[in-house]
């Protein structure tokens, strides 16, 4: 197995203990890898969804739209993506201006106002969901699946004690 020691954090962690022996700087071991990741898999992502035309923010507004398999209201979509009211009607409009998706009446309530994919929406998400999953499973080919697994708990452990 290759030298896992000696990365940028590692250098990192390395550079604080000789200025700041004091400081416990063990948080910086997992979180400062996380950040790293973070940024990296944000340009992977990006790339991936570049391959169907989109922005990362079109993605996150169409595939909320198409693992509901169905319209979802604006409130649905700003509690899945985590973004303002005031953000998600300029996304939607955008969106709607791009014909990847239309506004639509609810069922029960004509003031209700619901958003749904066009076909031509749903090409993209589709598109660009194959290019995540190939780039992804790239990312993760050289982690077996077991420890694949036990990360994904990790992570759920981390995420659980952040809420």
């Amino acid at each position: 197995m290759a030298d896992l020691r000696n990365d940028d954090v590692d250098r990192i962690i390395e550079q604080w203990m000789r200025v700041r022996p004091d400081a416990d700087v063990t948080p910086l071991d997992v979180l400062s890898r996380m950040t790293r990741i973070s940024r990296q898999l944000g340009r992977i992502r990006s790339e991936a969804f570049q391959t169907a035309g989109l922005e990362s923010w079109e993605w996150d507004v169409l595939a909320a739209l198409r693992r509901a398999d169905g319209p979802l209201s604006p409130k649905d979509l700003i509690a899945q993506t985590m973004v303002t009211s005031g953000t998600m009607t300029n996304r939607i409009d955008n969106l709607v201006a791009s014909g990847l998706i239309e506004r639509v009446d609810g069922s029960t309530d004509r003031r209700v106002r619901l958003v749904a994919l066009t076909d031509e929406g749903i090409d993209r998400v589709d598109v660009a969901l194959d290019a995540l999953l190939d780039a992804e499973r790239r990312l993760l080919r050289g982690i077996p699946a077991d420890d694949q697994a036990r990360l994904a708990e990790l992570l759920r452990l981390l995420s659980d004690a952040m809420l």
